[in-house]
């Protein structure tokens, strides 16, 4: 039907079809963005509202692995020569949890007149898991064979080292 409603330039003539002209862009400050014809509006398409999309999402970095530090360790008196107490505190400084490991602790055997005979090393577990960002004390008992450590010895445990997952 030539000159009918809707028939005028730039007019369409049913669903679907095609207009003469691109759409005009919106008014700037209008808070609308164009959208393709025949593609729905975001927010269901229903109708109405003007909202626009979010903004996309800055993509998280991957966490840092786990990361120890340990302190030096502060070392108590055993009930055997052979033995001492040894308490390490842990600070994971990673973004991950230290989930499984070992502590190793160099010991010292030291003579009566101060001389270092041998340094034994031994391993233990971790307390574990350590969480991101966590501290975590333990008290480890260190002990040497006894006959390693004849009478008028004693033993040190001097350095700690870890291992982990």
């Amino acid at each position: 039907m030539p000159g009918g409603p809707g028939s005028g330039p730039g007019a369409t003539t049913g669903t679907g079809a095609k207009p003469d002209r691109p759409p005009k862009p919106p008014a700037p400050g209008s808070g609308s963005t164009p959208s393709a014809p025949g593609t729905p509006k975001p927010g269901g398409g229903g109708g109405g509202g003007t909202t626009s999309p979010p903004p996309p999402a800055k993509p998280t970095p991957p966490p840092t692995p786990a990361a120890l530090k340990l302190s030096a360790p502060q070392r108590a008196p055993a009930d055997k020569r052979w033995c001492e107490k040894v308490t390490v505190e842990f600070r994971n400084t990673g973004g991950t949890p230290a989930r499984s490991g070992t502590i190793t602790f160099a010991t010292h055997i030291i003579g009566a007149l101060g001389v270092d005979w041998a340094t034994i090393r031994s391993s233990q577990p971790l307390p574990a898991p350590i969480a991101a960002g966590a501290t975590r004390s333990q008290t480890y008992t260190v002990c040497l064979e006894s006959w390693r450590v004849p009478l008028g010895m004693r033993v040190e445990t001097q350095d700690v080292s870890a291992v982990w997952e």
